[in-house]
């Protein structure tokens, strides 16, 4: 009888688990117990080789199906998944399913997980992030701004290789150039970034004087940003390769400007529509009229036509006078709210008027309310 684990308990799994989360189980384990992480530690290194035995049955779905119905005892003769230890080295686990690991990022496989692989492979440069200010006067027409962005970028005076003109970087003597070496752990063979080059894989005995043997100095660039119309809050502009300059001959990486739109003292933006507010006097609200509004181009006005009885907080249309859209299809609307001026003096005339249209006014609610009563009355009957 066998004295193995069950091997869904290895992986921390139940019988059901998919695919995928067998993978990821396994990854986890394999991260957390591999030897390189767990020196002098041989029950790291069990375990390790438990998971990978685990996940080399549970991936295959025959393998899966066999163990299911008769559990150890089902594999039998199987290739390294008998009594035996199953793997005899870590090049054994390579050799069974040692890209699982790729996609998960850094580019690599398996190796490159802990440590290994090298620095000597050209590297994308990394993307630099600016947030810009603009005003809501620059969305109406568009505008063009210049930025000015620290950036590293490839020294001028060696051409990036870090070697002092006239000389040349060499090749490590503790890797050999391979960016890489390699260390013996019990029967593991592991390998991880030299120590002494830090993964490139050369050295430079005469560095140079700018870079001081980096291959990069620091560099502010103005860089002209053309910003379109109706261009929104939050807007992300990508600007390819006005980023870091790349790793051994890799591409640079990209600038991300994000736009924000500054707030209006006067004007509230609602998408392509511009909201105002007027405030009429209560003559010009119950009589109606016109009135001056102002508009986002600079120095230009509108007449808003104000019906008879426009109330407190109804909205005005102006049709065009809004932002453009972003999709070029005309402008918005400027949106003028209406508030009503209560004025706070009165002249004696301004009273006598307004106790007079007061009396007035009541006369005709009780009018209105009596109406009002008699119709409910009359509903009844």
């Amino acid at each position: 009888m066998s004295n193995k684990r069950d091997f869904y308990e290895i992986l921390g799994v139940q019988k059901s688990a998919t695919d995928v989360e067998i993978k990821s189980a396994y990854r986890k384990i394999a991260l957390k117990y591999h030897p390189d992480r767990n020196k002098d530690n041989p029950e790291a290194e069990t375990k390790f080789k438990e998971a990978a035995e685990a996940y080399a049955v549970l991936s295959d779905p025959n393998k899966r199906k066999t163990y299911d119905q008769f559990g150890h005892a089902g594999l039998g003769g199987a290739a390294g998944m008998g009594e035996g230890p199953g793997f005899a080295s870590m090049e054994d686990i390579l050799s069974a399913f040692g890209d699982i690991f790729s996609g998960f990022g850094g580019g690599g496989g398996f190796e490159s997980i802990f440590g290994g692989g090298g620095g000597t492979r050209p590297r994308r440069g990394a993307s630099l992030r600016v947030d810009l200010q603009i005003d809501l006067e620059d969305v109406l027409k568009g505008t063009q701004k210049t930025i000015e962005i620290a950036r590293l970028d490839q020294c001028g005076t060696c051409g990036g290789s870090g070697a002092k003109p006239g000389t040349k970087a060499e090749p490590c003597n503790t890797c050999g150039g391979h960016g890489e070496i390699s260390l013996n752990q019990g029967f593991f063979h592991v390998r991880q970034a030299c120590p002494s080059c830090r993964g490139t894989g050369k050295t430079i005995p005469h560095p140079c004087a700018t870079c001081r043997g980096a291959g990069k100095v620091r560099k502010r660039d103005p860089i002209t940003l053309t910003i379109p119309p109706g261009i929104e809050e939050g807007h992300v502009e990508r600007l390819p390769g006005k980023g870091e300059t790349g790793e051994n001959g890799g591409p640079p990486g990209d600038l991300v400007v994000v736009i924000h739109i500054k707030e209006h003292e006067i004007f509230h933006r609602r998408g392509s529509d511009l909201l105002i507010d007027l405030r009429i006097r209560y003559s010009q609200a119950a009589l109606g009229g016109s009135a001056e509004v102002p508009t986002l181009e600079e120095g230009q006005t509108a007449r808003v036509k104000i019906p008879k009885g426009t109330q407190p907080g109804e909205i005005l249309r102006l049709r065009g006078q809004g932002l453009p859209r972003p999709d070029g299809r005309g402008k918005g609307n400027l949106l003028v709210r209406i508030s009503i001026l209560v004025p706070k003096k009165l002249t004696a005339k301004q009273e006598e008027l307004l106790h007079e249209l007061d009396k007035i006014e009541e006369k005709q609610g009780k009018k209105e309310q009596h109406k009002g009563l008699f119709s409910k009355i009359r509903d009844i009957f």
